[in-house]
């Protein structure tokens, strides 16, 4: 786990703007969300507009950490794309809609009415998704679709949470593009390397849905493929902009159960169901996080412990919002099990978000040991706790991962602990060491974590799969061979101007 300092080199693209060159300087750690971004507010362009990026001669360039770079004399141009008035015309029109249903809706039975559209609306998905229509065809299911949810959204008032927020995907369907992946990414995809860095949350949503149909999940559970593309879009809306926990941090936990499923050959060893309870758990294990610890929900005393009874508020709420999605039949991906299995889906997911919270870290890790050396894939007990454990290995296995991958993690986690540390000290709320911007650095934050919770953790799945050694356990022991190096060299430094400090002083008081 080297580092290199060439890979953290930013990039310089130069623009022209309005006939000015403009300087534009990226991280090549931006997806290329971020990058358009930047270059609408580098060119005067309103945010979210769709644009292209020219060269000097006209021609395209991507979009892209791997864009091409070009000199103050080849400058680049972004210029809009065109897209018309029809989404202007569509918003107002759906808007007068819902103010003549609102009149008449008590006139109906609003509760039959849902039924018999989510019914149709199925069906129809349902002959647009597998009996490949023809051209005409298809766009008169297409209007059809449309129609039918404006008329439920009017009919029935869209879904909520309690504080007003939209759970249902703010993008439908049809705006989800579709991405076809190379054979190089679908290798990737199955191991620990898997840079995370690299993909904007499209392609993310595009590598879920696909591990979902790889693993057979689809088939298995009867899911309809569009409710699980309307799932993943509300699973996706339904992570915040946190500077850790984000939907970026649920696709690489959830690409890393599913990297640990093949390397451990899981599915040779647990049923299909176990395969569903682990990818679910792991995709939906930190829905709607806010960004502060249970630690400060507690101490706080906010809504959420005050509503779990200082329990894993944060984890009780995640499961709370997960299955606030599922319950919206346009995004019920186990709408067609029977209630039993669902009841046993449920339950189980639950279990796996609940240990999600470090506070139960020693209690799980310390019944999984008891059960290691003699562990029985047919007993129920021992399965579950496995499945305990996996979460939970999955859920910090950022240091698993190579170092340009790993570290700028780092990052992001202690700028989240930083942000609440200072709400803390405002609040005259108690404050943890490791999250004071004052005392902790990158190595005193990670050696004690990774020596003490994470290699012991890892090393005790490894008496049970030994072929993650090499590429799991070995990478955990360089990082922290790493973060020792560090230290040394950051003691040192505090020595030498320590030593500095007193010698001006001495020289001082001569004088």
């Amino acid at each position: 786990m080297g580092t290199s300092s060439s890979s953290y080199a930013p990039k310089t693209v130069y623009l022209d703007v309005d006939g000015k060159m403009q300087k534009v300087i990226f991280s090549r750690y931006c997806s290329p969300c971020d990058i358009r971004e930047l270059l609408c507010s580098s060119s005067n362009i309103a945010r979210n507009t769709a644009i292209r990026l020219v060269d000097s001669e006209g021609a395209l360039v991507s979009i892209d950490p791997t864009m091409p770079t070009n000199t103050p004399n080849s400058q680049y141009k972004v210029m809009p794309q065109s897209t018309g008035q029809v989404g202007d015309k569509e918003d107002m029109f759906q808007n007068v809609l819902s103010q003549v249903a609102e009149q008449f809706s008590r006139a109906f039975r609003i509760n039959e009415l849902k039924t018999e559209v989510t019914n149709r609306l199925a069906m129809l998905e349902k002959r647009v998704e597998l009996e490949g229509l023809k051209m005409v065809e298809i766009e008169k299911c297409k209007n059809d679709l449309r129609k039918l949810r404006d008329e439920m959204t009017s009919k029935g008032g869209g879904s909520f949470t309690e504080d007003g927020k939209k759970l249902s995907p703010r993008r439908d369907v049809p705006n989800y593009p579709k991405y076809t992946l190379s054979q190089e990414t679908i290798e990737a995809l199955k191991k620990p390397t898997f840079d995370v860095w690299l993909w904007e949350h499209n392609e993310m949503l595009s590598c879920l849905e696909y591990m979902y149909h790889d693993l057979g999940l689809v088939k298995e559970f009867n899911m309809n493929p569009i409710t699980l593309k309307r799932w993943l879009l509300g699973i996706q809306e339904n992570y915040r902009n946190n500077p850790f926990h984000n939907f970026r941090h649920c696709f690489c936990v959830s690409q890393m159960m599913y990297g640990m499923i093949h390397l451990c050959n899981l599915q040779e060893r647990l049923s299909m169901t176990d395969m569903c309870i682990l990818m679910t758990a792991a995709v939906c294990h930190d829905l709607d996080h806010p960004g502060y610890n249970n630690t400060y929900q507690i101490n706080a005393h906010t809504e959420l412990a005050v509503r779990y009874n200082d329990i894993s508020p944060l984890e009780n709420h995640h499961c709370a919002v997960a299955f606030q999605i599922i319950s919206m039949p346009e995004c019920n991906i186990f709408a067609n099990i029977e209630t039993e299995a669902f009841k046993h889906l449920r339950q189980a997911i639950i279990t796996l978000i609940l240990a999600t919270d470090m506070a139960r870290h020693g209690e799980i890790l310390d019944s999984f040991k008891q059960n290691v050396d003699n562990f029985d894939f047919t007993n129920h007990k021992h399965v579950t706790c496995l499945k305990l454990v996996l979460i939970k290995c999955c859920d910090i296995s950022n240091e698993v991962r190579p170092t340009e991958v790993a570290e700028p993690w780092l990052d992001c986690l202690l700028e989240e602990y930083f942000m609440q540390s200072d709400r803390e000290k405002s609040e005259g709320l108690p404050v943890a060491p490791f999250m004071d911007r004052d005392k902790v650095t990158k190595p005193t934050a990670q050696i004690g974590f990774i020596k003490f919770v994470l290699i012991p953790m890892f090393e005790t799945v490894m008496k049970l799969f030994p072929q993650i050694e090499e590429i799991m356990v070995q990478p955990l022991r360089d990082s922290r061979d790493h973060y020792e190096e560090l230290k040394q060299i950051d003691d040192a430094m505090t020595e030498a101007q320590k030593k500095k400090t007193e010698s001006k002083s001495l020289g001082g008081k001569k004088k």
